[in-house]
């Protein structure tokens, strides 16, 4: 995918989903960070979050390029666990939920899971 190919929602980001405190943890990329996530906490994509439960954000930053994001990516899955854990414990030492606060400074979020392929809508 080449830098050109930034999602509508615009944020490029690296991101981890845990399911507790020190729980497992995901680490994922994205075109479009806040729908992405969104998918993860609705259980819609298969695979590692929807079968450990991984519902929780709980670390993210942007990027400019997805290349950027993807570099990132490979970087943090290549740290050891404790590292993971130091860093999300800089900025969210009790592992809260985070979405909440990106969908607000990202866009909204759409209610049904399914309107998630062709969210968010063009602007007009």
């Amino acid at each position: 995918m080449g830098d050109a190919m930034v999602g509508r929602d615009g944020l490029i980001g690296c991101y981890m989903m845990t399911n507790r405190m020190h729980g497992a943890i995901y680490i994922g990329v994205s075109s479009q960070l806040v729908s992405r996530v969104a998918q993860h906490r609705e259980g819609v994509i298969d695979g590692f979050t929807k079968r450990y439960g991984l519902k929780r954000l709980v670390w993210y930053e942007f990027h400019d390029t997805i290349t950027g994001a993807i570099q990132r990516e490979k970087s943090l899955k290549r740290w050891p666990r404790d590292w993971k854990a130091n860093l999300i414990e800089r900025t969210n030492p009790d592992w809260a939920d985070l979405f909440d606060g990106l969908a607000r400074n990202g866009v909204e979020t759409p209610s049904d899971p399914e309107t998630y392929r062709d969210w968010p809508p063009e602007e007009e």
